[in-house]
Formats: C-alpha cells, sequence, structure tokens
C-alpha cells in the first residue's frame, strides 16, 4: 500500500504546527501606548513626589551647621549672629540673597559675601572684608579708606603699616572744586600706585588740593607727588630718584619729565 504523498505530509506537519498568535490591530497598539504613557506619568509623579518630600518634609536635607571662612577683623560669632542661619530649616529653603543682602548692610567692613549652600546639612558663608589703604583721623579714633574710597569703619588703634590721610585744604578753591570725597578719591589712587617699597614706608599722604598731594615717609623723607594724573610714570621715575640718591631727604616728582631730589 503507497504511504503518504509529499502534498499529504505537508499538510500534516502544517495541522501540527502551533497556530501563531494574531498580530494586534491599530487599536490594540493605541492601547498598549497610552498604558505605557499613563504608567510612565505615574513613575515620573511618584519620583517627584519623593524628591519634594525629601528636600522640604523629610529629616535627611536640614541645616545642621553653619562655617565661616576669609574673616581678618570680624568674628566668626558677629558674622553669624547677623547672618541668623536657620539651623533645622530644609535646606533648599534658606534664602541665600536675602542673607548676603543683610550680612553687607549691616556689616560694612564686608566687601562681599557668598553664601552657599554645602548639600547634605550645612551653610557656607564666605567672606571677604575691605582692607584700609588709608586713615582718616577722627578724634582719638580713626576712620578706615577703602581702595575705592569708601569709608566703612571706626577703630580706636591705627591698623599697622596703613598711612595716615591729612586733608588740609582749607577753603581753597580746589575744596570747592572738587569737594572732600573726591579729594579723598585722589588720594587713594595715589596711594594705590605708589612703589611697594615706598607704599610700605609711607606714614602720611597730605592732599593740600587737587594737584598739590605729598607724601610723609619714614626716615624723615618727604615726596612731592602732585596730582593724580601720570602715577605709574611718577612712581617709576621716583624708584629710580632713589636708587640713585639714597640718602636725599625730599624727592619732587610732580613733573615727571622733569624730577627734582634735594637733602631735605
Amino acid at each position: 500500500m503507497a504511504g503518504p504523498t509529499t502534498a499529504q505530509r505537508g499538510a500534516a506537519k502544517r495541522a501540527d504546527a502551533p497556530a501563531r498568535p494574531p498580530h494586534p490591530g491599530p487599536e490594540g497598539r493605541r492601547i498598549g501606548r497610552r498604558t505605557l504613557a499613563v504608567l510612565i506619568a505615574v513613575a515620573a509623579a511618584l519620583l517627584a513626589g519623593f524628591a519634594v518630600w525629601a528636600l522640604y518634609g523629610s529629616s535627611w536635607l536640614r541645616v545642621e551647621s553653619v562655617s565661616t571662612s576669609g574673616l581678618r577683623v570680624l568674628t566668626r560669632e558677629e558674622v553669624e549672629a547677623v547672618a541668623a542661619v536657620p539651623v533645622g530649616a530644609p535646606l533648599i529653603s534658606v534664602d541665600t540673597d536675602a542673607m548676603e543682602a543683610r550680612l553687607s548692610q549691616k556689616l560694612p567692613r564686608i566687601d562681599r559675601v557668598d553664601v552657599v549652600r554645602s548639600w547634605p546639612h550645612g551653610i557656607r558663608l564666605k567672606v571677604t572684608e575691605r582692607k584700609p589703604v588709608l586713615l582718616l583721623e577722627k578724634g582719638a579714633k580713626f576712620v578706615e579708606v577703602d581702595a575705592t574710597g569708601a569709608r566703612f569703619a571706626t577703630v580706636d588703634r591705627a591698623p599697622k603699616g596703613v598711612p595716615v590721610l591729612e586733608l588740609a585744604p582749607a577753603k581753597s578753591a580746589s575744596l570747592r572744586r572738587f569737594g572732600s570725597d573726591r579729594l579723598v578719591a585722589e588720594a587713594v589712587q595715589v596711594v594705590g600706585e605708589l612703589p611697594k617699597g615706598v607704599a610700605k614706608d609711607t606714614e602720611a599722604v597730605r592732599v593740600i588740593s587737587y594737584d598739590a598731594i605729598s607724601l610723609r615717609l619714614t626716615r624723615n623723607r618727604a615726596v612731592t607727588w602732585g596730582s593724580s594724573e601720570d602715577g605709574p610714570v611718577k612712581a617709576r621715575v621716583l624708584t629710580a630718584l632713589m636708587k640713585a640718591a639714597p640718602k636725599a631727604g625730599h624727592f619732587d616728582v610732580s613733573a615727571p619729565t622733569a624730577p627734582a631730589v634735594s637733602a631735605s
């Protein structure tokens, strides 16, 4: 008896093979995408809720410590008292801008302050204090003047190495024209352009008028500077004069193209 034909064997194999699942139609694919989008949205909402809770509601990220750096004259206690860092509050809620404004307003010795969150538990106060370049005598005290001409503090003792500013314009035309603040600014500019060695030896800066500024140095020496104009040129000329005549008592660089030296 003849066996099954090739066609019959193929048909039998196809009948025995498992049926393939039907491909989802367009409607099924849309439902699947919507389900995935909902799951992603729910996960994102849960994650956002957890983040908000961790930042504001948990005890994980709260202010526990305050550190202060950059102090020279101010104390850590007085800076941190003005800063009033809310210890125990959520770190994210600290208003760093308001804290910086409060410190600058109440402590004029501060030139710049940066309030920085130090995760997970700290606040850092990075302070830059103003440095006096001149002193104005006020009775038995001294008013400190910085490199911008700002008068920022009154102290009982003169800081070492800072020259005294002697404003002696009387009722001159220069005072009426420029005002005392402008004359202070001119003196500050002169001090800022002095050679290092001269700046170190300067005990006083005397201002009579805009173009009559002089210096009193250690060892009974004096310098006639003139106005603040051509400061870098005058500084170079003065350095050369002092090297050429180290024992001289008076140096005149008010006209730097025609300087002069004398014994006293």
